[in-house]
């Protein structure tokens, strides 16, 4: 269980890791490099399944997942609302269940990595705060 200031301090920790993590992923000149990068990673270290080349339209996706990723990422470090812990922590799942989804049907093994740091945010977001269901129920008496 978090006390409040300990779940505030974790959002916005979750949010520094996604702006360093998803840095690279907003141009497509910082993505190539990172390409490059996790396609040497599997080749070194012989990791089954598939990192292809990417055509523009894939390039493209993956620039808009980078910049909408750093912009909520900046967000929650400007205000690390524990509602946007809760929203994020979601997004998390989701992230992680289309992770899993790639990597079973021949992505390369190297998403194990984003996967396993996806599950570990995402759960440590979803645990209770303490106080957080009493602080509800004062917010609907007031209105």
């Amino acid at each position: 269980m978090w006390t409040s200031g300990q779940y505030r301090r974790l959002v916005r920790a979750s949010a520094w890791y996604d702006l360093v993590v998803m840095a690279a992923f907003v141009t497509p000149w910082s993505f190539v490099a990172l390409h490059g990068l996790l396609a040497s990673i599997t080749r070194l270290f012989d990791l089954p399944g598939q990192l292809p080349p990417f055509e523009p339209m894939h390039l493209l996706m993956a620039n808009l997942l980078g910049s909408i990723v750093c912009v909520w990422a900046v967000l929650r470090i400007r205000d690390p609302q524990p509602v946007y812990g809760r929203y994020d922590a979601a997004g998390r799942v989701l992230f992680a269940a289309w992770q899993l989804y790639a990597v079973l049907h021949g992505a390369s093994a190297v998403l194990w990595a984003f996967l396993f740091f996806e599950l570990a945010w995402g759960v440590s977001q979803l645990l209770p705060v303490r106080g957080e269901g009493h602080t509800r129920v004062q917010t609907s008496a007031l209105s």
